[in-house]
């Protein structure tokens, strides 16, 4: 018999007869790493625990302790999920299964109706059966014909066969009565998948695509382990509690409504005063700081975009052009720094009027795939706090420090502790992606990293997260749900003012090039407001709150007027107070105060109107005080002047 030939991760070799299978090997090292064996890996590809090997290589045995252990646990999962989903409706049709970090889902269509989540622990009931039994997922590789012939009624299915086929062979797994077709490497049998969860359904279209059918998409997770699983369970409902989709529509934030526009939010008036706060916050910060701020139009010509080499780049993430069919085509603009180049470019520039710092809070639009949305997060139409400054060679560096010191001055007014520093490098080897001048590359991200370091901060480095003209600072922070993403950047720029032949007169009379510095303080305002209300789990700091005080009569016909006294006082202030005047219990109204989480809850009743009193409630708190309208004036506006900071 033919032998082959393996070399494992320490340098040894070993042959074994061909045909032999990755358990076997596993054996032969020990027997206990053949229990913990659920792959194996031959030159860089997966292979099931009982797939005979026909040709050698570089192998890995994959236990249960690796991280690529979890996907093919997961993936075992899906497919018992899809055998019991077949046992238990009739007809049923699948789209994609897969696993990754997060869990494993599985897209269904039927045409009746669709699963729902009262269906989710009946199924779930149905694989742990299957795993008491201890079920074997045996392999069956079919012919591209037979395997067509397998799922014929199944479109999606289908699709995937003629996706999946190799050599016009197609995987396939046997689970009992169930011939699935096999979507990566699944465990050999279901006795390890002691500890799942199905976990939620939800819509998803057909590949992404919101012209496709929309599915049912059953969501679930599993470990090795059942404290991995509670701890993941346990995190998860944190994350609920935290997830700013769900507190938007609890407290009237925003709404998104596919039917009218998938990635558009709708701002509600609470919402809509949360932003408003802080777009008034961040532009008085900024004037401040020697910015002026610009409004440019959402609208440019294509060919500037073209000239940026933004067109280039992200072509794929902008919208159609516009025929105006007269030759112009008309782009709705992804990104505002052409914007800006031209407030810069409008006038002759002088070394006096450097550094130039120009803001906006301007509007963008991304051609963002319906399966990438998700609330406010991950948007179609999007403001960005955005700021470009102009420099001198020899003002980046300082110019940079101020940048940085802004951006941390912002973070602590809204009490951003939960952060890091990312410096993010260009890929010399794509250049696809970034522009050949390693002179230029080498002296902005010596730059970037010397004033990092001059400042005393800790940061990471990522090579060929850069964007394509330059360097970049990222301030990276994590959602409710676990996500990593971007909150603030800076950025280096010294192929734009090169593209659009950017000039200031020097001291010396003679023309120069100025650096660009591009800067988002605090993202866009719809990441940033999805960021803030899982941060405070919707319980804004008074000075941000929608609304800031409820007043609560405890009779409406004696104190009705006096609660309207007191609200039209602290209004004069600028207080955004309102009184509840619907006729129920007070006991409730208190309730659905704090369930708003209105940072006040004042209630006046006989011994406040005889004292100009008010009795004081703070959200989170079970007990009340009794303090005069004036002492409970200054306190508020002390708690907003501080930025709700404990003094």
């Amino acid at each position: 018999m033919a032998q082959l030939s393996f070399e494992f991760p320490d340098g040894s070799v070993k042959e074994f007869d061909a045909g032999i299978n990755t358990e076997d090997i596993a054996k032969s090292i020990s027997i206990s790493l053949a229990k913990k064996a659920v792959a194996g890996k031959v030159d860089g590809e997966m292979v099931g625990l009982n797939t005979p090997l026909e040709k050698g290589g570089k192998i890995e045995i994959i236990t249960k302790d690796s991280a690529e252990a979890l996907p093919v646990l997961r993936r075992t999962a899906a497919q018992l999920l899809k055998a019991a989903l077949a046992d238990t409706f009739m007809g049923i049709r699948f789209g994609e299964s897969t696993a990754d970090e997060d869990g494993f889902f599985v897209d269904t269509d039927k045409e009746d109706r669709q699963v729902s989540a009262d269906e989710l622990d009946g199924l779930a009931e149905k694989m742990d059966a299957l795993v008491k039994a201890d079920v074997k997922l045996e392999t069956k590789v079919l012919s591209l014909d037979d395997a067509l012939k397998q799922v014929d009624g199944d479109p999606y299915q289908a699709k995937l066969v003629r996706k999946l086929a190799k050599d016009d062979k197609v995987v396939f797994y046997q689970i009992g009565d169930y011939l699935g077709l096999g979507e990566g490497v699944v465990l050999p049998s279901a006795k390890p998948l002691k500890f799942f969860k199905l976990l939620s359904v939800a819509g998803a279209y057909w590949e992404g695509k919101s012209s496709n059918p929309m599915l049912q998409r059953i969501f679930g997770t599993a470990f090795f382990k059942k404290d991995d699983l509670e701890a993941d369970l346990k995190q998860r409902q944190e994350a609920r509690e935290r997830d700013h989709r769900v507190i938007g529509n609890q407290l009237d934030l925003f709404f998104v409504d596919p039917k009218v526009g998938a990635g558009l939010a709708y701002w509600m008036p609470n919402g809509a005063t949360v932003r408003r706060v802080i777009e008034r916050y961040i532009v008085d910060k900024e004037v401040n700081s020697g910015y002026q701020h610009v409004v440019t139009p959402v609208l440019m010509n294509l060919d500037v975009y073209k000239t940026s080499g933004h067109w280039a780049h992200y072509r794929e993430d902008m919208f159609p052009p516009m025929d105006m069919g007269d030759g112009e085509e008309l782009e709705l603009r992804p990104m505002n720094c052409p914007s800006h180049i031209q407030i810069y470019n409008h006038h002759i520039r002088s070394y006096r009027d450097l550094p130039m710092r120009i803001a906006e809070l301007g509007m963008m639009h991304r051609f963002e795939k319906s399966g990438a949305l998700s609330g406010l997060q991950r948007v179609r139409e999007m403001t960005l706090n955005d700021g470009h400054t102009f420099v001198a060679p020899d003002q980046i560096q300082e110019e940079f420090k101020k940048i940085l010191h802004l951006m941390m001055d912002v973070y602590n007014d809204f009490d951003i502790k939960e952060y890091h520093f990312r410096l993010s490098y260009r890929d010399p080897k794509n250049t696809e992606k970034y522009f050949a001048d390693d002179e230029m590359w080498n002296k902005s991200q010596s730059m970037l990293k010397g004033a990092m370091d001059e400042l005393g901060l800790d940061y990471v480095e990522a090579e060929g997260e850069a964007a394509f003209y330059g360097p970049k600072l990222d301030v990276q922070t994590y959602t409710a749900l676990g996500n990593e993403e971007t909150l603030s950047t800076i950025q280096l720029d010294f192929m734009l003012p090169e593209r659009f032949d950017l000039h200031y007169v020097g001291e010396d009379g003679k023309e120069h090039r100025p650096v660009m510095i591009h800067r988002g303080i605090v993202s866009t305002m719809e990441r940033f407001v999805a960021y803030l209300i899982e941060q405070y789990k919707g319980a804004f700091p008074t000075w941000l709150a929608p609304k800031q005080v409820k007043i609560i009569p405890v009779s409406e016909e004696k104190h009705g007027d006096y609660a309207r006294k007191v609200n039209e006082q602290l209004r004069k202030l600028g207080i955004r107070s309102e009184v509840d005047e619907r006729a129920e219990k007070m006991g409730y109204l208190i309730r659905d105060a704090q369930t708003h989480k209105i940072p006040y809850t004042l209630v006046v009743g006989d011994e406040e109107v005889k004292n100009n009193n008010v009795s004081v409630r703070r959200y989170g708190h079970d007990d009340s005080n009794t303090a005069s309208v004036a002492d409970f004036e200054t306190q508020i506006k002390n708690d907003i002047d501080n930025y709700s900071r404990e003094n």
